[in-house]
């Protein structure tokens, strides 16, 4: 499946609804029990591109993307404005920010991640289409130098050392994100009249695996 490594526009995607959907299977016993199972991994996150439409310069773009997409065939990049970093909120990006591995004097190559956590429980994202020109990287707190100590797979989210870390250290990273995605319609309805008067079209945008 083609992915355009282009991103939708940035102003267009502010404002917009969306966020992580999971997918659980629950069933109720007869003794009033449930048993919960999800054959999910990962989440998988739903945007309205039109939300963040104001204008019919801004409907025209829209409609121009969703051309050259060809509607619901090729994917893109999403700017989550709600979750686009490694750092949290308020802070600044660091090398420091996500553990993505721990060195064994072998491996190479290791995936940039985000942890959510909550108590005990910790979620660990992968993270695919990182920013570039973003992505920092440390081993056991000390910055290293992109295309000189180690390069980065703007495509697929994979940092690649020159040298296998050594055994036992930290690898740590920070970036911005975007996630990937296409357009779940094949067909956007614009009313000029409407829209003057406030109606916005519905566009669902929804995450793709890559």
């Amino acid at each position: 499946m083609a992915f355009h490594d282009i991103r939708f526009p940035v102003a267009l995607s502010f404002g917009s609804l969306g966020g992580p959907e999971r997918r659980t299977d629950v069933v109720t016993l007869a003794s009033g029990f449930e048993e919960r199972n999800t054959p999910w991994e990962h989440s998988r996150r739903r945007y309205d591109a039109g939300v963040g439409l104001r204008s019919l310069e801004d409907v025209e773009a829209v409609v121009a993307f969703f051309e050259a997409r060809r509607g619901r065939l090729h994917g893109f990049r999403w700017k989550d404005w709600s979750d686009y970093r490694s750092a949290r909120h308020g802070r600044d990006t660091t090398a420091e920010d996500q553990e993505i591995g721990r060195g064994d004097d072998v491996q190479r190559v290791f995936q940039l991640v985000k942890s959510y956590r909550s108590g005990d429980a910790v979620y660990t994202r992968p993270i695919r289409k990182p920013v570039a020109g973003t992505v920092r990287v440390a081993l056991s707190g000390i910055e290293l130098v992109e295309g000189v100590e180690f390069t980065v797979d703007h495509g697929a989210g994979l940092v690649s050392f020159v040298n296998a870390p050594d055994s036992g250290a930290v690898i740590t990273a920070g970036f911005d994100f975007d996630v990937p995605v296409r357009f779940d319609t094949d067909i956007i309805q614009v009313s000029v009249a409407s829209f003057n008067a406030g109606q916005i079209p519905d566009i669902p945008v929804i995450e793709v695996r890559v």
